[in-house]
């Protein structure tokens, strides 16, 4: 990973606390769905008893440990680079290619999801809808809660990254750290 000299914000300091709290627990879902998909293969492939619940609860804990992990990606700048590219360029060329791209690519994205997907989970919510699948789990608006939630907390990583930017861009007095 290439270093980069971003400066710490209020702001980022306690947004970034909040979303390394809950990437850490997010371990635990991921502990979780390796157990449901081990019960789940023992009972398939040993017993010759598929659960459909199982296999739903492995899709709900995936879907859960993606939307909402997306944000600690961003926390912790590990999400995917063209590194070939980036070694190449000043700190202050990828400043503002971070800055542009958080702009304009990823913050309208992220409140497109956010607005979209408001109606889809409140219809979910309003008809108490349940799996189609026979012997599925109830409570479907759980589930795709988590789209706007975890968009909701990219939101807020990209807004504290943003402000990262900003400050090393412009000039703000604050700490600098390796991201």
């Amino acid at each position: 990973m290439i270093e980069s000299p971003l400066p710490d914000t209020a702001f980022s300091r306690r947004i970034d606390a909040l979303i390394r709290g809950l990437g850490g627990g997010l371990g635990i879902i991921w502990l979780a769905l390796i157990v449901v998909i081990m019960v789940n293969v023992v009972c398939r492939y040993f017993f010759s008893e598929g659960f459909i619940q199982l296999e739903e609860l492995q899709w709900h804990l995936y879907a859960t440990g993606f939307l909402l992990g997306l944000s600690y990606a961003v926390t912790e700048d590990s999400h995917v680079r063209v590194d070939v590219l980036r070694s190449r360029w000043s700190d202050e060329t990828l400043a503002w290619i971070e800055f542009y791209g958080l702009l304009l690519l990823l913050l309208p994205f992220i409140l497109l999801v956010l607005f979209a997907s408001g109606p889809f989970v409140f219809y979910a919510f309003q008809t108490a809808e349940v799996s189609q699948s026979p012997g599925g789990l109830p409570l479907r608006w759980v589930i795709k809660m988590m789209l706007p939630l975890g968009f909701l907390l990219l939101l807020l990583a990209t807004l504290s990254r943003l402000s990262r930017v900003l400050a090393f861009l412009f000039g703000a007095s604050a700490t600098k750290t390796e991201v």
